[in-house]
């Protein structure tokens, strides 16, 4: 019976993505805990609206290869930035209005859709973000969690 009900949960989770455009998991383990994206190429949608990421935490398997598609439906520049400390230490300094294409940063002009594409490759938390002016402060925000 156990395996009927995760069969239909996945089929939900697939049909829901499918529908709503968002690759991220909304399964869970029976701990409780998000399922892990991954290995390989995923595609992940991350909405913005009123200056807030519609996902706050992601969960991918070490190996996997991500596509952001970042939907920014504000009528302001935003930007998606993912990394280690050392990524985000050089953007909140402030130095760059927009970025060319370089894994894992994107600039989203208003009403757009920007793609970036990005390797997790070691166990951990990398946190993504947006460093425009008053944005990190204001809790654009989120993590990716990256399990073995």
């Amino acid at each position: 019976m156990k395996w009927l009900v995760r069969a239909s949960l996945s089929l939900l989770v697939a049909a829901a993505t499918a529908v709503g455009g968002y690759a991220m998991n909304a399964g869970a383990h029976a701990e409780g805990a998000p399922a892990a994206l991954g290995p390989g190429l995923v595609t992940v949608d991350i909405g913005i609206h009123y200056s807030k990421f519609s996902l706050s935490t992601l969960h991918v398997r070490t190996g996997t290869v991500v596509r952001f598609l970042i939907h920014n439906d504000d009528p302001i520049h935003h930007e998606f930035i993912v990394g280690d400390a050392a990524v985000h230490a050089r953007h909140e300094q402030g130095k760059e209005a927009t970025h060319p294409p370089v894994p894992g940063e994107v600039s989203v002009a208003p009403t757009d859709v920007g793609e970036t594409f990005y390797r997790f490759d070691r166990p951990g938390r990398l946190l993504f973000a947006c460093h425009l002016p008053g944005h990190l402060a204001y809790g654009m925000r989120g993590w990716v969690v990256v399990d073995t």
